[in-house]
């Protein structure tokens, strides 16, 4: 006796509750999510093995871009208002000081700050600066003192000194800013560099620096 056959009846699944969670992850996800904002100063730094995070307070900034030019950059307001009022009774510049407060960064010579602080802050870009003065051919590096002046500011209590330096800037102008810490005798500072993976092999690969406990 032959069994009897089951019809076949293919399988049906209903999508449309998963494509509404899906449309709805994807409009959440598009309306939260903040794109990030264009540097004002474009610089590629050197890749570096090191895993140590660069400070996130009390900063003092020096930033040299692909083309040589110098830029200074501060996060502490207060320190920054005393560098204004010290700009202004010293060489009579008359600068906005709140306008000098929120400064994202400095990038000319002292004469030129009060026409850099009256400019649009969509147009305060590197690309559009000439940079701190710091031909030492000329015998001018203005560097020297703007970190003098922070160094005051800072005075008794920890400045973190950064340098940002683009892979293809030049020599003479990293000796340039050198120099101008050797002058404020700001013998220690941090390179900021674009961190990458240990090669492989390579001697730290091998003997990894041990992790102090405690």
């Amino acid at each position: 006796m032959s069994r009897p056959k089951i019809a076949r009846k293919s399988t049906s699944i209903d999508m449309t509750a998963m494509c509404d969670v899906a449309f709805l992850l994807l409009s959440f996800f598009i309306l939260t999510t903040k794109p990030k904002a264009s540097e004002a100063i474009n610089v590629v730094t050197p890749s570096s093995v090191a895993s140590k995070a660069a400070p996130t307070k009390d900063i003092v900034l020096v930033t040299i871009d692909k083309n040589g030019k110098v830029f200074l950059s501060m996060d502490d307001e207060e320190k920054k208002e005393y560098i204004a009022t010290t700009l202004n009774s010293t060489k009579g510049l008359n600068l906005n000081v709140a306008a000098f407060k929120k400064a994202e960064f400095w990038g000319t010579a002292f004469g030129q700050l009060p026409s850099f602080l009256a400019l649009p802050v969509e147009r305060r870009t590197g690309d559009a600066m000439p940079g701190i003065p710091v031909d030492t051919t000329k015998g001018t590096n203005e560097l020297i003192e703007w970190l003098n002046l922070a160094s005051k500011a800072y005075a008794g209590r920890k400045m973190n000194l950064l340098l940002k330096g683009d892979n293809n800037s030049k020599y003479p102008y990293f000796k340039a800013v050198i120099d101008a810490f050797k002058k404020n005798d700001l013998l220690k500072f941090e390179m900021i560099t674009n961190p990458e993976s240990v090669p492989i092999g390579s001697e730290l690969f091998k003997n990894p620096p041990s992790k102090k406990v405690g």
